[in-house]
């Protein structure tokens, strides 16, 4: 894999565990509501399922470190699979949520999926 390719991936892969952090742990701090949009209210109600969202946002995130740093061809396949994994739950994201998660999270993952693609 390319320099370019693994540092996309790679920083795909802090995306999501950046996403981890804030729904696992930081779900009901000022700031994180301010980004999710959500009061305190809400922010309490959802924080066992926001916890759970953040979990499987650490699994996308294990998995691109794992298909960076793995030979090829193991780490070409994984960093595909979870690439495509992050782009249809970008896609999902902004039809059920919020619309910006397109450019959050599809769009980096695509142009990460390209990189890799061509660095194969």
């Amino acid at each position: 894999m390319s320099i370019a390719a693994m540092t996309a991936v790679l920083l795909i892969a802090a995306l999501h565990a950046l996403i981890l952090a804030m729904e696992m742990f930081l779900w009901t701090t000022p700031r994180v509501r301010a980004v999710f949009g959500t009061t305190p209210e809400l922010a309490d109600a959802t924080r066992v399922m926001a916890g759970n969202q953040g979990l499987y946002n650490g699994f996308l995130a294990a998995g691109l470190v794992w298909g960076a740093v793995a030979p090829d061809p193991v780490g070409f396949q994984a960093s595909v699979f979870f690439l495509v994994c992050v782009a249809v739950a970008g896609l999902y994201g902004a039809a059920t949520a919020n619309r910006r998660i397109v450019l959050v999270q599809t769009v980096p993952a695509l142009v990460a999926l390209a990189l890799v693609w061509a660095a194969h």
